[in-house]
């Protein structure tokens, strides 16, 4: 099959070309992302490939629609970028790759915790500079902790298997309970009591209408003083100016994000040479006791590896007419 693949960086070209190789589909790499600008490019392809940041809205697919798509391969786990009513109504498929780092994203979750709680991101600063003061780089004993957990899914469930190691308690909430995490002596509790007993909060929930903003000025209010804040699943699953003012009235400790509300603008681009624009993201930027980093908790070998075999096995099951079990569908 003929795919247009947009959002690409090399690594993304090394690891899909080298897992197509036993497929020999026709892949044309495009860097830009995919919107109603840019679709025009895949006119003429079956497919196209696309990333967490394009815009697969309802009037790009009906470009594509219209250029011959019959298509859509999602090489990332979320797909609220996708309008899934428009492409049902142009018989367009969409597939995902469900689940492809958990343990990455899981483990990086882990290094926020560490560099937040022991400073080391300041403390690696200060060696730089010979400066080997201890001052401002307090931390606290993980062993004893109540780390709260919101989605239980793969990558919270591990998540809290990595905490328990460290002698954590478990808070967790989720729609649907895992036995495993119960197994391992973790509590499902409702979200006012999460809030106001953990010492960490972890979030690894999907984004939808109801989890949108799930951490906001009243959730804040809720929250243990001093709470170290985590979100390595969904941007919007942050109101981010509450979260400023909880940070500047110090209810929130510390924070370690690795998305962003507005990332779309910021991420997976090398912005260093210009002047960023969002006021909101500078001023995050501004405290001593938040750490941000580019939405690369994904980013490892066995990832991509995995992210690569399963597009090229939906695109497969999809060309061959088989059923796919990455469809996604909108609601009836």
């Amino acid at each position: 099959m003929k795919v247009a693949v947009f959002s690409t960086k090399a690594y993304d070209r090394q690891f899909l070309s080298a897992a197509n190789s036993p497929n020999q589909h026709e892949l044309v790499f495009f860097e830009p992302r995919l919107n109603r600008d840019t679709a025009i490019l895949a006119a003429g392809f079956p497919a196209v490939c696309v990333f967490v940041h394009d815009q697969v809205d309802a009037a790009t697919l009906e470009i594509l629609a219209s250029g011959g798509t019959q298509l859509v391969v999602l090489r990332c786990a979320g797909f609220n970028n996708v309008d899934l009513q428009a492409a049902a109504d142009l018989k367009i498929t969409v597939v995902r790759v469900p689940a492809y780092s958990p343990y990455g994203v899981a483990e990086h979750a882990v290094g926020l915790i560490l560099s937040l709680n022991r400073k080391i991101h300041h403390a690696y600063n200060r060696v730089r500079e010979g400066n080997f003061s201890l001052t401002g780089l307090l931390g606290f004993n993980l062993n004893g902790r109540t780390v709260g957990i919101i989605g239980t899914g793969k990558i919270g469930l591990i998540l809290g298997q990595i905490m328990k190691g460290f002698g954590c308690q478990l808070l967790a909430y989720d729609v649907y309970r895992s036995s495993e995490l119960e197994a391992m002596g973790g509590k499902y509790v409702e979200l006012p009591e999460l809030f106001a007993n953990s010492d960490i909060i972890s979030l690894h929930c999907p984004l939808t209408p109801e989890t949108h903003h799930l951490i906001n000025a009243e959730a804040i209010e809720k929250m243990k003083p001093r709470v170290m804040l985590i979100n390595t699943s969904r941007g919007a699953l942050i109101d981010t100016q509450a979260v400023i003012e909880g940070l500047k009235s110090c209810q929130i400790g510390s924070l370690g994000v690795d998305v962003y509300e507005q990332e779309s603008d910021l991420f997976f681009e090398d912005l260093s040479g210009e002047i960023i624009q969002d006021d909101v993201f500078q001023r995050l930027t501004t405290f001593p006791n938040v750490l941000i980093t580019g939405h690369q908790a994904f980013f490892t070998e066995e990832a991509l590896q995995n992210i690569a075999d399963t597009t090229f096995a939906n695109i497969t099951d999809v060309e061959q007419g088989r059923s796919c079990p990455n469809e996604v569908r909108a609601q009836s």
